[in-house]
């Protein structure tokens, strides 16, 4: 079974997404960066792109991040807030 991890995507007031996932493709500051299981801790502002994640148990899904954002991961959880 592969690894994964917990990730919530988040706006005010309104929970986008909140689940197992695979992997998360995000558009960082510095470039579109990926998230797998137990991934280093960081921090990263977020560009204007397309966040895609692959879930454990549906298919791909896609969240625009409009005006920015942050993503945060440590152990073995991803939140981001657009």
């Amino acid at each position: 079974m592969a690894k994964t991890f917990h990730l919530t995507i988040a706006k005010i007031g309104e929970n986008l997404f909140d689940g197992e996932v695979l992997s998360a493709s995000i558009p960082g500051s510095e470039g579109v960066f990926e998230i797998l299981a137990l991934h280093e801790a960081l921090i990263s502002e977020l560009r204007p792109g397309s966040i895609r994640v692959t879930p454990a148990d549906t298919q791909v899904q896609h969240f625009a991040v409009t005006e920015g954002g942050i993503a945060e991961v440590s152990h073995n959880q991803a939140t981001i807030l657009l």
